[in-house]
């Protein structure tokens, strides 16, 4: 551990159906690097996860609504995947406006497997290059934005990634993202 996020606020976006490993494992990554982590949904209570999007998970405590939080309140955003969660967010207007206001005030965002969903209905991948699951590439393609088949693509202030498989590292490359702060993002 190297601290290198100590004192850095992260926040994660999903509600049920998150792909419970796209969860968990960059939430402890960016932990053992010290940053806090709070947990958004656009429900209170609790979130199901999903194992391999069919089978049930753990739940997990939801720290904040997304409709009380702002961007301002973060350094940073996780957006995991699983293919009801983000499908879920994007149909919400709370969770859209943040992630649109989080993007476009040049903090980093970590994204990844189907989790490019949010970002695309919250109109800001247009120009930019991503990575997701096969499945979501037509729709960043049809927003404006360039799809690449790589393990982690790094876009100003986007991170994103493919699928579990992925995770190492996308874990690495959040962290040392994360831990760069604010990029400058041109529209």
């Amino acid at each position: 551990m190297t601290n290198a996020l100590s004192g850095r606020r992260v926040a994660i976006l999903a509600t049920d159906g998150v792909e419970q490993v796209e969860l968990v494992e960059p939430r402890e990554a960016v932990r053992r690097e010290g940053a806090a982590t709070e947990l958004l949904s656009i429900k209170d209570g609790s979130i199901q996860a999903m194992n391999h999007d069919v089978e049930m998970a753990d739940t997990f405590p939801v720290d904040r609504q997304v409709s009380e939080a702002s961007a301002d309140d973060y350094d940073a955003l996780i957006l995991p995947g699983g293919t009801t969660n983000p499908d879920k967010l994007r149909m919400d207007s709370a969770a859209v406006a943040f992630v649109r206001s989080f993007v476009e005030s040049g903090k980093p965002v970590g994204v990844i497997c189907h989790g490019p969903w949010t970002l695309v209905e919250a109109d800001v991948v247009r120009g930019r290059t991503l990575t997701s699951w096969p499945s979501v590439r037509a729709d960043i393609r049809n927003a404006g934005g360039r799809v690449v088949d790589q393990e982690v693509v790094v876009d100003g202030n986007i991170t994103s990634s493919r699928n579990p498989d992925d995770l190492p590292a996308f874990c690495k490359a959040i962290v040392t993202q994360f831990a760069e702060g604010r990029q400058h993002v041109t529209a």
